[in-house]
């Protein structure tokens, strides 16, 4: 299991990692895993968060639960569900440096990305968010975090606030789950794992709970600058363990 200084400091980051992610509706896991890989390695690092995101998303949920777009839910899940199983999959096949400078690369490109995004000022409809869900979900099995990407659709939509952070967290849940359920079957998601997850996940948890009064005070364009700065950090951060473990 942990050291216990480990477990302290990685705790206390998942209430900040989740007190961010309720608010903004993603950063918990773009703050984390990089902890996570020095800890573990990528290879345990994934199901750890994959477990960890699933309370995560769960208790953002229930916190809006009143708020949640029912029609949206589906659309994104439809797709979304299968294509995370699917990248689970390839996830698995994938040698242990590759994943890091594949986790690496994808922070960095996110951070022009959600700008691209961000400046067209996206409409959709509900077939195009289920089309997103397809590409996103198979990226979030392949690299644990897509939300920087991944929220402007639901944001596309017209949803805001709670509802925004209601129903992008459900759909989230059900694409975890799903990686999950791949990772279980595969042998990659064993008790020791499991139980890892589960004590990271509660520190998320604490910070979704907390998050809801700064929600109703804090516009989410605050922390831009914030997320890019953890997408650049990350970022850099899995590519200097990929050159490292040369």
């Amino acid at each position: 299991m942990f050291l216990h200084l480990d477990l302290l400091a990685v705790l206390l980051l998942g209430v900040v990692a989740g007190t961010l992610g309720g608010v903004i509706g993603f950063g918990s896991s773009i703050m984390l895993m990089p902890v996570l890989v020095i800890l573990f390695g990528p290879r345990e690092a994934v199901p750890i968060m994959a477990v960890a995101a699933l309370l995560a998303n769960a208790s953002r949920a229930a916190v809006w639960w009143r708020e949640v777009d029912w029609r949206a839910f589906a659309a994104y899940s439809v797709t979304g569900v299968p294509a995370a199983a699917l990248g689970a999959s390839t996830l698995l096949t994938i040698p242990q440096r590759w994943i890091e400078i594949a986790m690496g690369l994808f922070f960095l490109a996110v951070i022009p990305a959600r700008r691209w995004l961000a400046k067209r000022n996206l409409r959709i409809n509900l077939w195009q968010l289920a089309l997103a869900g397809a590409v996103v979900g198979y990226i979030t099995g392949i690299v644990v975090s897509t939300g920087p990407i991944n929220a402007p659709f639901f944001l596309a939509l017209g949803l805001v606030k709670g509802a925004y952070l209601a129903t992008e967290a459900l759909g989230s849940l059900a694409v975890y789950a799903s990686k999950a359920i791949v990772f279980r079957s595969f042998g990659a998601l064993p008790m020791d794992i499991f139980s890892k997850g589960l004590i990271i996940g509660s520190s998320l948890m604490v910070g979704s709970f907390v998050a809801k009064r700064l929600v109703l005070k804090l516009e989410a364009e605050q922390f831009s600058m914030l997320i890019e700065g953890l997408l650049l950090a990350s970022g850099l951060t899995m590519l200097g363990a990929a050159v490292l473990a040369r």
